[in-house]
């Protein structure tokens, strides 16, 4: 079954369904700057676009592009900023 998620006045929007690798989300964020918290691994997938991301830990901001993938562990929280709607694929683990 498919659960729709919308998070931040609507500015991130999600569809969650199961895979065959488990708990899965397809997304587009808007443009803009936001903050996430796991509960879970988080496998992301920038699917078009720029993501620039700020790891946990970490002092820089770095961009991933088309088809690049970050890990973010269970427990932490990350940031993103979008200079332009981002569409995403997150695995949860």
């Amino acid at each position: 079954m498919l659960k729709i998620n919308e998070y931040f006045d609507g500015k991130v929007k999600s569809i969650t369904h199961e895979s065959i690798e488990g708990t899965a989300t397809v997304g587009v964020m808007a443009k803009g700057e936001y903050e996430f918290g796991t509960s879970s691994i988080e496998v992301v997938t920038v699917i078009s676009g720029i993501l620039n991301v700020k790891l946990p830990g970490k002092k820089d901001w770095k961009s991933y592009k088309k088809f690049e993938t970050f890990v973010v562990e269970k427990g932490e929280k990350f940031k993103v900023k979008c200079d332009e709607d981002i569409p995403y694929f997150c695995l949860y683990k």
